[in-house]
């Protein structure tokens, strides 16, 4: 009798070490699929990506500091015109 009992626990072992086996695999299969899903989606989307939009971000900042700098330019060059014309 108590040889039956250790093969029957045996048995039922390796078959949940199986059910183990088989249920990790699954999951490696599930990841990957919704990674390839994910990635095609983002393929299909007009994304920017990070060092682009950063290189566009400093450009519109240099932009913005050069307008800033001709308009201060512009006004001092007008109340030059201006005091010129009164004399």
């Amino acid at each position: 009798m108590t040889q039956t009992s250790n093969r029957f626990f045996d048995e039922l072992g390796k078959l949940m070490t199986d059910a183990a086996g088989a249920a990790q695999g699954a999951q490696k299969e599930m990841e990957t699929f919704m990674r390839a899903q994910g990635e095609k989606m983002l393929a299909g989307m007009d994304l920017v990506r990070r060092d682009e939009f950063e290189a566009v971000k400093a450009m519109a900042a240099k932009a913005r500091e050069d307008s800033e700098a001709l308009a201060a330019k512009l006004a001092v060059l007008e109340n030059e015109l201006q005091r010129l014309k009164g004399v």
